[in-house]
């Protein structure tokens, strides 16, 4: 790119150096002096002059983000079949010219707020649903020129394939992918099927006229007034319908809780009752056994129970005076065996 620069910067010079020579040869003229070394000054620059712009305009520099469409006065059909690539390229001066066109990506941005599109004030894009409802949609695109393309599209386009193509192909699409799904679908349950469906359709309608679709960005779907109030309304009805469950749900988990609670209060007893219950029965039974194991025992020895009477009473009594007329609460033995078991008396 800097030789084309040097090259136009000489051509230039060049002229001026002409243009130089010129008015010193009208001044020598106008002096009587002699013009002949003048004249030779002249016509090697203008010589020069004419090399460096024809050269200036035979040579190109297409940056590496471009292409170059060649329009040729000398090909029959006005242009050159091929496209000039990257690089520094020779056309032929006067007769051909270049037009260059990018293939880098390209963002275009219609939105309804004013200065967030590529164009000013509202521009989003207006479409009705299957259902009737009117619907505005902010929408950008990134797209790039096909590079095996950009002969049909000049030919076919020139530079105006920004407005000439790309908006109006976007603005149809749209509306044609919107008109298929129902207004609640658009803003909720079918929004990603939406999507999807334009940047189908959007990839194969802007591949058909050379170019290619990178990306489409669903920026934001706006409703009209009426129906966004409408939906405000039933968002709210929705919520307060959320909170009643969440706290019918919470005083359902609370019973469960208590229910729980009570049952768990309730095994408890029952199992306290229940090992109070075992341990009456094991110790009834223990005491049975003690009480049967003693039994046995006194069957067998009627003397023992006396002797654990004796042996339970107090050791300094030698002597117990009780009346003859009451019974003994145990029997005791004879003291007097020969006299018929009958105690003395006095």
């Amino acid at each position: 790119m800097q030789i084309t620069i040097l090259v136009a910067a000489l051509a230039a010079f060049s002229w001026l150096v002409v243009i130089g020579f010129i008015a010193l040869a009208v001044l020598r003229a106008r002096q009587g002096k002699k013009t002949r070394g003048t004249l030779t000054g002249i016509i090697t620059a203008l010589v020069l002059a004419v090399v460096l712009n024809t050269a200036s305009a035979g040579l190109v520099f297409i940056l590496p983000q471009d292409r170059g469409v060649v329009i040729s006065a000398v090909e029959p059909a006005g242009y050159r079949q091929e496209i000039l690539q990257p690089g520094l390229r020779w056309v032929i001066p006067y007769a051909e010219s270049v037009q260059t066109y990018s293939i880098s990506k390209t963002t275009y941005t219609m939105s309804i707020a004013t200065l967030e599109g590529d164009l000013q004030g509202d521009d989003s894009i207006a479409a009705r649903t299957s259902d009737g409802q009117e619907v505005y949609i902010d929408a950008s695109i990134i797209f790039s020129l096909d590079p095996a393309d950009i002969l049909d599209v000049h030919i076919t386009w020139q530079d105006r394939y920004l407005d000439g193509l790309v908006r109006p192909t976007v603005r149809g699409v749209i509306r044609d992918a919107v008109s298929q799904f129902q207004v609640n679908e658009v803003y909720s349950t079918k929004r990603d099927e939406l999507k999807q469906h334009i940047e189908e359709d959007m990839t194969k309608s802007m591949a058909d006229n050379g170019l290619i679709l990178s990306d489409f960005v669903l920026r934001n779907i706006t409703f009209t007034t009426e129906y966004a109030a409408s939906i405000e309304k039933k968002q709210i009805a929705e919520q307060l319908a959320q909170e009643a469950e969440y706290i019918v749900e919470q005083r359902k988990q609370e019973a469960e809780q208590a229910r729980q609670v009570a049952e768990g209060t309730r095994d408890a007893a029952i199992l306290e009752a229940e090992g109070r219950a075992q341990s009456q029965v094991i110790e009834a039974k223990a005491e049975a056994q003690a009480l049967q194991l003693i039994a046995d025992v006194l069957a067998a020895n009627p003397a023992l129970l006396n002797y654990r009477y004796i042996e339970k009473l107090s050791p300094g009594i030698q002597v117990m005076l009780v009346p003859n007329d009451t019974p003994y609460l145990l029997p005791l033995p004879d003291l007097y065996p020969s006299q018929g078991g009958s105690y003395p008396t006095e």
